[in-house]
Parts: structure tokens; C-alpha cells; sequence
């Protein structure tokens, strides 16, 4: 059963799928329309294993949807508005300062 999740957490799964350059690239290329795994993957230089881990983390911050297709499955965005969120985030300002940088977070798995 999908219930909708409450505001902070729905921001706070959004970050963790964020935090991870190869899951930002898939969202982005989920943007663009739903794909099967192995054009993900081939797309993406990966092997289809790590693939998997990083479409099961997606899926579980219910970012993205599983559709069968005959005997395959197609991932694409669980709501639309996600693509719309995703240009906003990718056209917004980001202050920062040259001699910082944002050190990736450690984790503990995701979602």
C-alpha cells in the first residue's frame, strides 16, 4: 500500500537520492522519459548490477516506478512534478565559496 509521505520527509528522501552523482544522472535521464535498465546502464557506463542499487534506492525514496512491459520492466519518474523540481533545482543560484567544497556525506545505505 503507497501512502504520501509528510513534507520533511518527502525533502529529506529527495537529498538522499540527490546525493549521489549516478543517481542525479538517472533522474535527469528519467526527465527525459521512461527507460529500461540496460539502456540506463549502457547509457550510464555502469554495470547493471550497481545499476540496480541505485534504481533500488530510488524506487525506495519513491522517486521512480517499476512499469512491466511484457516480459520487462521500465523504470520512469513516480510523478511529473518531479522532472519540474528537478529543472528548478538545476536553475537555481547555489552560493558558494571558492575554497570550500561540499564533502559527500557518509552513507549508511539509502533511503
Amino acid at each position: 500500500m503507497l501512502t504520501v509521505a509528510p513534507d520533511i520527509e518527502v525533502l529529506a528522501r529527495f537529498g538522499r537520492a540527490l546525493a549521489d552523482p549516478i543517481r542525479c544522472r538517472l533522474l535527469l535521464m528519467l526527465r527525459e522519459g521512461p527507460a529500461h535498465p540496460s539502456d540506463l546502464a549502457d547509457k550510464l557506463g555502469i554495470s547493471r548490477t550497481r545499476l540496480s542499487n541505485h534504481l533500488a534506492c530510488l524506487r525506495d525514496c519513491g522517486l521512480v516506478v517499476t512499469v512491466p512491459v511484457g516480459r520487462r520492466i521500465r523504470y520512469e519518474l513516480a510523478d511529473e512534478r518531479l522532472g519540474h523540481a528537478l529543472d528548478d533545482l538545476r536553475a537555481a543560484v547555489v552560493a558558494v565559496a571558492a575554497d570550500r567544497s561540499c564533502p559527500d556525506a557518509e552513507t549508511e545505505g539509502c533511503c
